[in-house]
């Protein structure tokens, strides 16, 4: 394909690479974090939150572009290249999308380097691992997303360290604290008590997000193993993966419950429960069919319905406690 075959990038088009409708599932861990951080430690920053808010976005649009170009150059199944990958089928130029997609990276790196200073040079170490996951998960060799790993990682890094970071950079007392002194003396000063806290009230939005690339490898199985793409469905098989499947949101409203036990959330969060007929109904209608068009969209509305009522009730509580 010569550069003249090339289609120019237009708003539809960049719209569609970068997934923009799966853009809220990121949004919620992004938007809970900055209301936790207001109700449990009681500031907000507001330059540190727009600036993280920007970079994260930034991240997530690199991360769909990137994937789709990685996903192009290591395909084996044609088909999948004529309907589904969207680099072959709108007959985009990689390159140029390469280019576009490691722009946002730059932007999204120099407001960390920003909030780095702003804050403490842990959050370099912890900004850092996160960005590794997001380019070598269908970069290099042996792609993280090819191997039993991707819901193990993409929930960790979007759901908890989303949370994570937009509580940390609110702090008033930052839980890690990393101070270099003379003599090459170096003073790591943890937290682990509220650490413990992040995490606990993190873990449904990292269970859930590990429960959106679960539905999404389950029904891309077939496609996957044609591209010699071995996913954790791949290893548990199919009906192994479906009968799990369910636990994964039952699990994520259990830690909500441990939390409001733990005092780390607010009792009206028990109200998330209320939820339970539509995230059952949504679970069932994915196990009985497993379609990336029609069923794979009930493991988001789940992340987007808990994550959603869970921000909701944190700034409810915020205005009128």
């Amino acid at each position: 394909m010569t550069k003249k075959d090339y289609a120019k990038i237009t708003w539809p088009i960049f719209f569609q690479l970068i997934s923009l409708p799966q853009k809220l599932t990121g949004l919620m861990p992004l938007l809970f974090g900055f209301a936790y951080a207001q109700y449990a430690f009681g500031r907000i920053d507001w330059i540190n939150t727009l600036l993280y808010f920007v970079a994260q976005f930034c991240v997530a649009l690199f991360v769909s572009g990137f994937n789709h170009v990685q996903d192009f150059k290591k395909a084996k199944d044609s088909k999948y290249l004529e309907t589904t990958n969207i680099i072959s089928y709108r007959h985009l130029n990689p390159k140029h999308v390469l280019y576009l997609m490691f722009s946002f990276l730059l932007i999204a790196c120099s407001i960390g380097i920003i909030l780095v200073f702003r804050t403490n040079l842990i959050l370099l170490f912890i900004g850092g691992a996160a960005i590794f996951v997001a380019i070598f998960y269908t970069a290099g060799p042996i792609p993280l997303s090819r191997l039993p790993l991707g819901e193990m990682l993409s929930g960790p890094v979007e759901g908890f360290g989303t949370v994570f970071i937009a509580s940390f950079i609110n702090m008033p007392y930052l839980p890690i604290f990393l101070s270099f002194h003379s003599e090459w003396i170096v003073n790591l000063t943890v937290n682990l008590a509220v650490l413990f806290q992040l995490l606990l009230v993190g873990l449904p939005f990292a269970i859930l997000d590990s429960t959106v690339m679960f539905a999404d490898n389950i029904c891309d199985l077939k496609q996957d193993i044609k591209n010699e793409r071995y996913t954790l469905p791949f290893y548990l098989g199919k009906k192994k993966a479906v009968q799990i499947y369910p636990f994964w949101p039952s699990t994520a409203l259990l830690f909500i419950l441990i939390s409001v036990i733990f005092n780390y959330l607010p009792i009206w969060s028990l109200l998330v429960l209320l939820l339970l007929p539509w995230i059952i109904k949504n679970t069932h209608a994915f196990m009985q069919f497993q379609d990336k068009a029609t069923t794979f969209k009930s493991a988001i509305n789940n992340l987007l319905m808990i994550g959603a009522a869970q921000v909701l009730i944190i700034v409810a509580f915020l205005l009128f406690s």
